[in-house]
């Protein structure tokens, strides 16, 4: 099969592994600060703070930010689970802004009508999750106006856009947000097996985080209690949590950041052959916003016709051995969320998009002659549907 996503392991990724399985350390050792130091160079931002998954790293960003019971966390109904979870964990309650029918995106203006409703209500947000959705980044100077206006804070998941640009700077930099996720599961862009990160030009949020990710736990004179008992010591200041990043993906993360530039630029190549490939299919094709570089993590087309032309086109994929794939369903959809009083007729444009959405295979490796048989087969699919 095909799959949609697929890692790339280069024989320096195993040398780095190896090396560390030979180390003496497999965990809290040289390896995970020195990730962090170069996904921050990278960004171009002050702190990096590496967690064993990106959902981990946006309950940290949430909590950093003071999130907690009675205030509300905002965010798009299609992405994963994770984006709007991250608040449930704090306590805090969750609403949906619908995307922008063309980006997929957080929609500004949407989130902009219903702030104006929520001012009058008495009932804004304290934090808004902008998620660069197949690694186009939102219309961020837009979203920061609306939070500079309304006084809430902005986290970017950019689970899906490490390497991606956003007005002439690395998505991650900071200038239109306060906390900034990476994800580095096997199917992004670039991959630790395992692994998030969170990115901040705030020293107190990045303290705030490192804490809460190892259980609360200091060995910092600084943030004890009273002064410390001798070169053992550590005091527990917070609750926190085991959300830290071992040596092994940490060693494989750092591999994969040599090559992070030219995966970015392999999706590009391979996003304009599906560009001139279906050029002449009835498929909306993704659309690029000329301000930004998108990290390209998927290549998502549409298929008009109903739900039920969108099902079976995307069966007979499947069947020919194509791993297409929809990210995602919405969130406010699920059955957790519907609970909460959510309904399906909520966000049009969200429900739009998820009747008519398919994931491409969209990986470096993925082969001139792999790509032409999706396009061949899709066709064909097209047609029989």
């Amino acid at each position: 099969m095909i799959p949609y996503g697929r890692q790339d392991i280069s024989q320096a990724d195993i040398d780095a592994v190896i090396e560390v399985l030979k180390s003496d350390f497999l965990t809290q050792g040289p390896k995970v600060p020195a990730f962090e130091e170069a996904v921050a160079s990278y960004c171009g931002a002050r702190h990096a703070i590496a967690v064993n998954s990106a959902t981990s790293a946006l309950h940290l960003a949430c909590l950093a930010l003071g999130l907690g019971p009675g205030d509300r966390l905002w965010t798009t109904p299609v992405t994963f689970v994770a984006s709007a979870n991250c608040a449930l964990y704090c306590g805090a309650s969750v609403d949906f802004v619908d995307i922008d029918p063309r980006t997929y995106n957080l929609s500004p203006a949407a989130l902009e009508a219903k702030l104006e409703m929520a001012e009058k209500e008495g009932a804004l947000p304290k934090v808004v999750v902008a998620v660069h959705l197949c690694g186009q980044p939102c219309d961020m100077k837009a979203i920061s106006k609306l939070a500079d206006k309304y006084a809430f804070r902005v986290i970017e998941d950019a689970s899906h856009a490490i390497g991606g640009r956003y007005d002439g700077e690395p998505i991650g930099s900071g200038r239109y947000s306060d906390i900034t996720i990476f994800s580095f599961h096997p199917v992004k862009i670039i991959t630790s097996a395992e692994g998030g990160m969170a990115v901040t030009n705030d020293d107190g949020f990045a303290e705030k985080m490192q804490l809460l990710r190892s259980h609360g736990i200091t060995r910092d004179p600084k943030q004890m209690t009273h002064e410390s008992d001798g070169p053992w010591y550590y005091q527990q200041v917070e609750l926190g949590f085991n959300y830290r990043m071992t040596e092994l993906q940490a060693a494989l993360g750092l591999s994969q950041m040599a090559r992070l530039d030219d995966f970015v630029a392999c999706r590009h190549e391979l996003a304009g052959r599906y560009d001139e490939l279906l050029s002449t299919l009835p498929v909306i094709t993704p659309w690029q916003h000329p301000d930004s570089y998108s990290g390209l993590h998927l290549y998502v087309i549409r298929v008009a016709g109903g739900p039920a032309r969108h099902r079976r086109v995307f069966e007979l994929l499947r069947e020919q051995g194509i791993g297409v794939n929809l990210h995602y369903i919405p969130v406010h959809t699920q059955p957790y969320y519907q609970a909460m009083g959510f309904t399906a007729g909520d966000f049009p444009h969200a429900m739009e998009y998820y009747e008519e959405a398919i994931s491409l295979p969209m990986f470096p490796g993925l082969s001139s002659q792999d790509q032409d048989f999706v396009v061949a087969t899709l066709a064909k699919a097209m047609e029989a549907s």
